[in-house]
């Protein structure tokens, strides 16, 4: 059938109104269930296109140009307050190849969101959520930035601008810092770039009730990893240029590096101006300072790594390396501790602080035998993702008694040591924007369960710098929710977990990595060489008289228990005890050796990569430089003209004690030779000669190889050559008998083939 024209352009028209009706309706519904209006859509670009605008093409660029933009943020106003604005700082850094034109930059927040759950917060920081950003904080203009180049952008809001003002309740805004480059030439829009960060309000200045703030403990370790030995001392020390060693000697021959002096100014201003930050001080670095900062606790001494030593579970390895447990212990600590201050009676709590491995229940056994009652763990207890954060607090059994675990929380303690929550947060590149995301996250936490009291504990990086930690306290000293606590209110606390429910929360396993454990094994290798070098020098190489004088302490039957003695006062830095026991100088000489590089062993098990290797290093040119002290002097050339004759080798001691060593002679010829050994005291500091007997059987050259042995045998020294040159003469009575005795037998020779009776058949 035909139907008339007119109808079907009817039903056409009908079909394209209703088509044009339904996508009018689904712009309109569409935005607002994805969370954003159509302006936005467009004009905002993707969180996967702003990580990824390191390398994009422009469509009518050519393929060789390319275009990008990083965003860092310099600084920012991690509390906002009633008077404080909003400050940003920003670096834009152009890495492409095309020139960025003159473009804007704008801020946005939405002042009404809350949020609601700790994952809407990090999709937030991770770029992964579609907020509503209704509210534009501030706009500013961005010159044009050439290709590689850099521009700073600095954004101001006034305390007083309504835009702050319409913030009426207190906790984390999200904020949205956009970028977008102005058009080409021939009107390409490059792609710009955008970064989720945070603004949190306190309530000063807000009409709000106020909840009880949450409790916060802030932790500073005083240490360093920047340990290097002093040549000049080590050099005095092998020399004895002192005219009375003692514990000091060991502790002035390993210093930080850097401007010490420079670094106590600044810390001493730090805690001058932040009175709640807590200290918690290595002990040895204490030492080295002139003036020892206050401290609310001491740590284990040289950062040793008392978890990896658990996790290695190989004491007799350390006990070799010459690290006992008394060089490490609380009383150790102690006892360094006093020695820094210079009082017999001072006194502070001990806190083992975690290495590389967990606190597992065999680590914690350990600290307890130890002496150390309470430790700080920074990791293995638990992230605290299922449940609100709760006190930092574990009462654990062990075979010695209980001992407080005090559990650092992951998330602030992670954003504090320089780390991101996530490597897609595009705002936590930079302490500004880490420390942002901090006070945002830690508002979260106090809002999630407002009137539940709770004491939570960071624990900062031993490097972690002064100017952040001073940021960071300024910051949590202005909000409104927390209450800076220290340490011992934290102790005080009531535990989380106690008993038997605490033990389900000790990590089974040590988590100790590959890699450290590979480490720390080549640097027990390592010093237990070191060690026995030292031992082989004491037994072997140093004069028997002085031998003996190193088994003489008083009280001592044995020269083993005289050194350890020495040793363990040295190491524990005791000088007054050492002055009591009044032994010869070879004897405080050796222990100082000793206490050295029993010293040298601490820093580098505390596992950190470049002190390990550094001190592994700096201990065996200690043997070396102490064998390296003896050595021979050949003479050049010798030539023989005779039978015998004498190769002169002179022995030169530089240390400052004698010692008894054996000179090694070898050739490589069986017709010119030498006596095998001659052994030889050398005075300390001086030098003595000793003679070889050369044989020679005929005429020619040979080498002869000398090398300088111990008593028991063996090599030390590199071997030096000489050379021996033998041409026998006729003058000598020996050739001449020699050829009187070869002329007869010639002539009886030829009398008997003249003479004899020939055979009938010849």
């Amino acid at each position: 059938m035909n139907y008339p024209v007119h109808h079907d352009n009817m039903r056409a028209r009908a079909r394209h109104v209703i088509c044009l009706l339904v996508a009018i309706v689904l712009a309109i519904i569409l935005p607002s269930l994805f969370g954003c209006t159509m302006a936005e859509a467009s004009t905002v670009p993707s969180a996967k296109h702003a990580r990824n605008t390191a390398s994009a093409s422009a469509t009518s660029a050519s393929s060789e140009a390319s275009y990008g933009t990083t965003m860092t943020i310099d600084s920012i106003t991690p509390v906002v307050t009633s008077s404080s604005g909003y400050h940003l700082r920003l670096t834009l850094h152009n890495v492409g190849t095309t020139t960025n034109e003159a473009g804007t930059l704008t801020v946005s927040t939405n002042v009404f969101y809350t949020f609601v759950s700790r994952t809407d917060i990090q999709d937030w920081a991770q770029g992964q959520s579609r907020i509503p950003m209704h509210d534009q904080l501030a706009q500013t203009d961005v010159g044009a930035i050439a290709a590689h180049g850099t521009a700073t952008v600095n954004v101001d809001i006034d305390a007083s601008s309504p835009q702050l003002a319409a913030i009426t309740n207190w906790g984390p805004k999200p904020v949205r810092i956009t970028y977008t480059p102005g058009a080409q030439a021939d009107g390409t829009h490059l792609g710009g770039t955008s970064l989720h960060t945070f603004l949190t309000r306190s309530s000063d200045g807000l009409k709000t009730a106020d909840t009880p703030a949450m409790g916060i403990t802030i932790v500073q370790p005083l240490a360093s990893k920047t340990w290097q030995t002093n040549t000049a001392s080590v050099t005095n020390m092998l020399n004895a240029e002192s005219s009375w060693l003692n514990s000091r000697s060991v502790v002035d021959a390993i210093s930080p590096a850097g401007d010490i002096a420079k670094t106590e100014r600044a810390q001493s201003q730090l805690l001058a101006k932040h009175a709640k930050l807590q200290v918690l001080a290595d002990p040895s670095y204490l030492q080295a300072m002139a003036m020892p900062a206050q401290t609310t606790a001491i740590m284990q001494p040289s950062m040793f790594d008392i978890t990896a030593y658990a996790a290695l579970d190989s004491p007799d390895k350390y006990t070799k390396a010459g690290v006992n447990t008394s060089d490490w212990d609380a009383s150790a600590s102690v006892s360094a501790y006093r020695s820094a201050v210079g009082s017999t009676t001072s006194t502070r709590q001990a806190i083992a602080l975690q290495g590389h491995a967990r606190w597992t229940q065999r680590a914690l056994n350990i600290a307890r035998q130890a002496g150390y009652s309470t430790v700080i763990a920074t990791s293995g207890y638990g992230s605290g993702a299922s449940g609100t954060v709760h006190t930092g607090k574990y009462d654990v059994s062990t075979d010695s008694g209980d001992i407080t675990v005090l559990v650092a929380q992951q998330e602030l303690t992670g954003l504090a040591r320089g780390k991101a929550t996530s490597s897609e947060a595009d705002s936590e590149t930079s302490d500004a924007g880490r420390l942002s995301r901090f006070i945002a996250q830690s508002a979260f936490y106090q809002m999630e369960q407002p009137y539940t009291s709770r004491n939570l504990l960071v624990c900062l990086d031993a490097g972690t710098s002064t100017a952040f930690a001073d940021s960071l306290m300024s910051a949590l000293e202005q909000s409104s929710w927390l209450n800076l606590t220290d340490l011992n209110t934290l102790m005080d606390a009531d535990a989380y977990r106690s008993g038997q429910s605490a033990a389900e929360y000790v990590p089974q396993s040590s988590g100790l990595g590959a890699s450290c454990r590979k480490r720390l094994e080549a640097a027990l290798s390592a010093f237990s060489r070191d060690v026995e070098s030292l031992k082989r020098f004491k037994k072997t190489v140093l004069s028997s008289d002085v031998s003996a004088s190193l088994s003489s302490t008083p009280g001592s039957t044995a020269s083993e228990t005289s050194s350890s003695g020495d040793e363990q006062s040295l190491a524990r830095h005791d000088a007054n005890k050492i002055a009591q026991t009044k032994t010869t100088g070879p004897s405080i000489w050796i222990s100082c050796l000793s206490s050295l590089q029993s010293r040298m062993a601490l820093f580098a098990l505390s596992g950190d990569t470049s002190l390990s290797q550094r001190m592994a290093d700096d201990a065996a040119g200690l043997s070396s430089k102490l064998f390296g002290n003896i050595t021979i002097t050949p003479t050049d050339t010798v030539t023989v003209v005779s039978e015998t004759a004498k190769l002169p080798v002179t022995v030169s001691n530089a240390g400052p004690y004698p010692v008894r060593v054996r000179v090694s002679s070898l050739t490589d010829s069986m017709e010119i030779v030498t006596n095998r050994y001659a052994d030889v005291t050398v005075p300390a500091r001086g030098e003595e000669q000793v003679t070889f007997t050369i044989r020679v059987a005929t005429s020619g050259t040979t080498n002869v190889h000398l090398s300088l042995q111990d008593q028991a045998g063996k090599d030390f020294s590199s071997p030096q050559t000489t050379t021996i040159t033998s041409s026998l003469q006729i003058s000598d009575k020996t050739g001449i008998a020699f050829i009187i005795v070869a002329v007869l037998l010639g002539v009886l020779g030829l009398w008997r083939q003249f003479n004899r009776k020939k055979d009938p058949d010849e």
